[in-house]
């Protein structure tokens, strides 16, 4: 008896609990609704999750809860990247990880988490934080693994230089000038050269110094650079080489990764490149300037393919009239002979049936004449059709894009026969293929940079006109016009392909011989029928390109690649100021107190020229001395000469002063009318001016930036 009650209160509170199971997942389920209806995403997400855990084998709770998590967390990763927009990592950071908490296969949350960590670390400048997992050492030398060296100049300011000596003294005045290091190669043979310079950069003198000694250099750190024979062996093996990936946004196949591969191999003789057509990648080995250059053209190339949305509009108008009017008169009539009427039939015969004998009592009483009905028909139908379809097709450059509309018509392509004498149904051996019936359309656009695209066309209309029967099998006849061509249009012309025309007219009369000739009578004896057939298909096709080639000045700047064994990249010189000389400040006149500024060369920094107090008496310059022997010697062999002015460069302005080494003495032309004077501040020796270039060197004081980027520069024009 207590069992009994025992299994009566489980079965009771089994069927309380059940529907209330139900009814707490209907109304969650139905909360969810209502916040999705308001686009709450989070609120939703939450009431179908709760739904689907009161009843989790429930197909629609589980679909809504699946659904909900993948819009709620989408939603959350929007917002984030509102947020990291706007600056605001930390923020940016939250919405993230509350999608990675909502769906944890989100992939672009974890990636977004990840970026905008390292980017909160940058923003902080604080070290790392501890590594829980093994890490290799190997992934710390990676990421402090240097780039290229990168020259840097401590003066660009442009060099005058005329000297007649050995090519490793050229690069070590130009070093000086500069202040940078020289090396040399140990097997590099010194050829003497004769250098005429006038207002170059240091790298400019540096490269026309190569190419006419036929050397290199190579910088080997910030300040020091590398001279060799240029020949392909030293370059070989001097030269450094770089390694780096490109990664290109707008392939979207192998091969059209493979066709900018080939296209830098091609273009710039780089022959080490691998590509990694999962990442739409390319990682590539050689010189920085090959790779700079590579960079550059990978830019020109890289561009996504121009898009055209093609609006066609298929227009089928048709028009039926069939007219039906006049009498049906019988064209026939049927006489029967009947038995009776003093015919004797035969017993058991069936009807008509008698003897030759009774055909002596046969008269009109024995025939049965049956004569058809005669039908007046007066009917005129007319019907108009007019059928409209305004597909949209959105195709790549050069792309083929195709649309299909209408039917499948099965079409059978072969049969076999089975072994053995039993027969077989044809439908059973014989293989069927499926053919595209109605409008069917392909289009390839190729877009011009002018605005214009060109459509290679193939326009379909098909139907099924009727049915044959081939060896058993009932095949369709399908009825087909069909247009290709080529033509081009402006953005937003419409061009009109028409001239699809089916123009038919049948006339047909029935009735008695001779009365249809008579105009009034033939409706009376005979029937005239009338059928007129239009059926017209115009194709309506209009482009608008909604993404054209993307092209700027620097896609269409030329670049100086070096010669054809060497490719090198040639730097532009530093934008230096403009030239003011015309406009040259007011000399100070004489008895003023204002000093004057100067600029002096190379190393010297800038000095105030003293002012003078009275106006300069004119007097003959002092006879000096000029060095002819090699500034590296220990003696030397002094000659006279008329004086600084005419030994050294003369044209100095206010703004653009000219320095000169001589007589191992350092002078200056401001440019006030003095001539050649001793710098402020210098005794007359080089040991008052350590920064003073060799013998024979002239140069200016424009002051350039030193850190100027260094850019790919055209060709010489």
């Amino acid at each position: 008896m207590r069992l009994l009650r025992f299994l009566m209160i489980a079965a009771l509170l089994a069927a309380f609990t059940v529907p209330a199971n139900a009814d707490q997942a209907r109304s969650a389920y139905k909360r969810g609704v209502q916040a999705e209806k308001y686009n709450k995403y989070d609120e939703a997400y939450e009431a179908f999750k709760e739904a689907q855990q009161q009843k989790p084998r429930d197909p629609e709770y589980l679909a809504a809860y699946t659904r909900m998590r993948f819009y709620a967390a989408a939603e959350h990763v929007r917002a984030g990247q509102a947020l990291r927009a706007s600056g605001k990592l930390q923020e940016a950071l939250v919405e993230y990880q509350k999608a990675a908490t909502i769906d944890q296969t989100n992939i672009m949350a974890q990636q977004e988490i990840r970026q905008t960590t390292d980017l909160l670390k940058r923003q902080e400048r604080k070290e790392e934080a501890p590594i829980t997992q093994l890490q290799s050492p190997l992934v710390k030398m990676a990421e402090q693994a240097g780039g290229p060296a990168e020259l840097q100049f401590t003066s660009n300011s442009p060099i005058t230089l005329r000297l007649s000596e050995n090519a490793d003294v050229a690069y070590k005045i130009v070093g000086k000038l500069a202040g940078i290091n020289v090396l040399f190669d140990p097997e590099f043979k010194a050829q003497r050269l004769s250098v005429e310079l006038n207002d170059v950069t240091p790298r400019e003198a540096l490269d026309m110094v190569a190419l006419q000694s036929k050397t290199f250099w190579q910088p080997v750190s910030n300040n020091t650079i590398m001279v060799a024979a240029d020949t392909p062996g030293k370059r070989k093996d001097r030269q450094n080489n770089i390694m780096t990936t490109f990664y290109l946004r707008n392939v979207s196949t192998a091969s059209d990764l493979q066709d900018a591969a080939n296209t830098i191999k091609g273009i710039l003789d780089l022959s080490r490149i691998q590509l990694i057509p999962r990442q739409n990648a390319i990682v590539m080995r050689g010189t920085s300037d090959q790779l700079v250059l590579a960079q550059k053209l990978l830019s020109d190339i890289d561009k996504p393919k121009p898009e055209v949305v093609i609006d066609i509009v298929v227009m089928q108008i048709r028009r039926d009239k069939v007219r039906n009017m006049g009498i049906n008169l019988p064209t026939s009539t049927t006489v029967a002979l009947v038995p009776g009427g003093g015919l004797g039939a035969t017993s058991g015969a069936g009807s008509g049936s008698f003897t030759i004998n009774s055909l002596r009592n046969i008269n009109a009483t024995n025939f049965t004449v049956s004569i058809p009905s005669a039908t007046l028909s007066a009917l005129m139908t007319d019907g108009n059709t007019k059928i409209i379809q305004n597909p949209e097709i959105r195709a790549l450059d050069s792309e083929k894009a195709t649309l299909k509309i209408g039917d499948r018509v099965p079409i059978a392509t072969g049969s076999f026969s089975g072994g053995g004498g039993a027969s077989v149904s044809p439908l059973v051996n014989t293989q069927f293929q499926y053919l595209d019936v109605g409008v069917n359309i392909d289009v390839t656009p190729h877009i011009h940079p002018d605005g214009e695209v060109t459509l290679k066309m193939t326009l379909e209309i098909s139907s099924v006109t009727g049915s044959q029967n081939l060896g058993g099998v009932t095949q369709p006849i399908i009825g087909q016009r069909r247009i290709e061509h080529e033509m081009r249009l402006h953005d937003g012309d419409i061009n009109l392909v028409g001239g699809i025309l089916e123009d038919s007219e049948t006339q047909s009369m029935s009735g008695y011989p001779g009365l249809l000739k008579v105009p009034i009578l033939k409706y009376f004896f005979g029937q005239e029928n009338k059928e007129m057939r239009e059926n017209e298909i115009v194709f309506a096709i209009t482009p608008h390109i909604i993404r054209g080639q993307d092209l700027n000045e620097q896609n269409l700047r030329p670049v100086d690649i070096g010669t054809g064994s060497v490719v090198e990249m040639r730097r532009p010189a530093p934008d230096a100021p403009a030239n003011t000389s015309a406009k040259a400040a007011p000399r100070v006149a004489p008895g003023s107190t204002q000093p004057k500024p100067t600029r002096t060369v190379g190393s010297n920094p800038p000095a105030p020229a003293p002012a003078p107090t009275a106006a300069p008496a004119t007097a003959a310059p002092a006879p000096q001395m000029s060095t002819k022997a090699d500034p590296n010697k220990a003696t030397t062999e002094a000659s006279n000469v008329d004086g600084p002015a005419d030994s050294c460069p003369k044209g100095a302005t206010a703004e653009h002063p000219i320095g000169c080494y001589l007589n191992g003495t350092w002078r200056v032309d401001v440019g006030d009318g003095r001539g050649y004077q001793l710098p402020p501040g210098s005794s007359g020796s080089t040991a008052a001016n350590p920064g003073a270039p060799a013998k024979g060197v002239t140069g200016t004081s424009s002051p350039q930036d030193p850190k100027a980027p260094a850019v790919a520069a055209g060709p010489l024009v």
